[in-house]
Parts: C-alpha cells; sequence; structure tokens
C-alpha cells in the first residue's frame, strides 16, 4: 500500500493498517471449513464494536457445513427461479432502501470497480449473460463455506444500521486478523424476505446485509484485482 506517513508507525498502528490494507472483497473461496473456535474468536473480537449508547443492536446467523448449502441453494434457485438480471427486475425490497443514484464519482468509482471485477473473471463490455452470470455468484455466496445475515432491530432505525456497519467492518477486520478472506454483500439484503423466512428470523429484525466468508482460493481470477482508495484530500476537509 502507498505510505501512510514518511515516519514510522506505532507498533499496534503498523498492524491495523496492514490489515485495512490486505482486506479485500473475496469472490473466490476453497471449501474448507474454518474451525468453530476460530469464527468464535472473529466474533469475540468484533463484539467489542462501539455502539450509539451501548445498544450492539447487532444480532448474527452464522452458517457451518450442511447449514450452508441448504442456505446456498435455497437462495439460488431462488435468485435463477426469478431471473434477476439486476436489481430493477427484482421483485423484493431490502429493509433499508439501496442507493437511489449514483451520480459524478460515485458513479465513476462504481463503473471502475465493476469493470475491474469483469476484467478480472473475463467479463467482455456489453455481454449482459456474462455480467448476469457473475452477478449471479452473490446467491452461491461465492463458493463461500460458511456466511453470516447481520440484523438490527426495527425500532433503533438507521442508527442501529450504522451501528451495524461498524460491526461489519470489525467483523471483517478480525477475519483478516486470523487469516479468513471476507465479502460484505449487500445483495443478499435485496431478498430479505426470503432470508427471514429461511431462518425463521422475527419481523422486527430488520437485514443489513450478509457476510460470505472462508479461506480464500488463490487460483480464483476474481480474487486477483483491487480496488482503489481516494486520496485524503478529496474526502476531507480541515477546518481551523
Amino acid at each position: 500500500m502507498d505510505a501512510i506517513t514518511s515516519t514510522p508507525l506505532p507498533a499496534d498502528a503498523e498492524v491495523l493498517a496492514r490489515l485495512v490494507a490486505a482486506r479485500h472483497s473475496c469472490r473466490g473461496y476453497l471449501p474448507t471449513q474454518v474451525p468453530h473456535a476460530t469464527i468464535e474468536t472473529m466474533l469475540r473480537i468484533a463484539q467489542g464494536t462501539a455502539s450509539w449508547c451501548n445498544s450492539q443492536p447487532w444480532q448474527a446467523i452464522v452458517t457451518e457445513g450442511e447449514a450452508t448449502e441448504r442456505f446456498r441453494d435455497a437462495l439460488y434457485a431462488h435468485a435463477t427461479g426469478n431471473r434477476w438480471e439486476d436489481q430493477k427486475t427484482r421483485p423484493e425490497q431490502p429493509d433499508f432502501a439501496f442507493p437511489a443514484r449514483y451520480v459524478g464519482i460515485y458513479k465513476e468509482r462504481q463503473r471502475e470497480t465493476g469493470w475491474a471485477l469483469y476484467r478480472s473473471v473475463g467479463v467482455t463490455h456489453g455481454d449482459r449473460e456474462a455480467s448476469g452470470k457473475q452477478m449471479l455468484e452473490n446467491f452461491r455466496l461465492f463458493g463461500a463455506p460458511h456466511v453470516m445475515i447481520i440484523t438490527t432491530e426495527e425500532d433503533l432505525g438507521v442508527y442501529g444500521a450504522i451501528d451495524c456497519g461498524a460491526y461489519v467492518a470489525n467483523v471483517m477486520l478480525a477475519a483478516q486478523s486470523l487469516g479468513i478472506a471476507t465479502i460484505a454483500q449487500a445483495a443478499l439484503a435485496g431478498v430479505s424476505d426470503f432470508i427471514r423466512a429461511h431462518f425463521a428470523i422475527p419481523p422486527e429484525r430488520k437485514i443489513v446485509c450478509g457476510i460470505s466468508f472462508g479461506y480464500a482460493d488463490p487460483d480464483h481470477p476474481a480474487n486477483g484485482f483491487r480496488t482503489t482508495r481516494a486520496e485524503l484530500d478529496q474526502v476531507v476537509r480541515f477546518a481551523d
């Protein structure tokens, strides 16, 4: 990664910087199960996440073994049965609205990331069949042996969802520290009604996202690209 500072970082900051830089969205996994004790360690680390009034609104369902396979098979059948080509064709809606649109720099970043992914897996510009097939990999959990479904309490509204976002980030950093690859999946929130029914989630629990995780397949082409980050002066304004 680019140098964060010209002076040496304290040891803890150096570790955090390496974990943040190394973490990426993994889209190809080995079938190897993560040991249950390792998953618990990951979740115990993330449980230290700060939250509004210490409400700790996140709750997670974590699949292992056959539970992952049952969910994967049912989820993929649900998605392909509805013949989704893109978000606009989906009959279901997420519990929290997706972005209304991407414009300007946000559209540029979206396109840059999308085409970097497509190039890595050999999808050519304009090939909607191939891009649609790649999109459906979300509903195969990219082959991951585990998935987490993150929910929040309806009454806590957007702040509960924000707290869950912090929890998701810490889960992924904790996973990285343990050699576990992850991908946060908003796509799963788009089928909230299906997921709620599959796992018997109460209606007052609102689905924020999923996190598929496991050990990365180093030979999978989708794992060969990395997204970029804006320079600090593009996102921060110091007031004095």
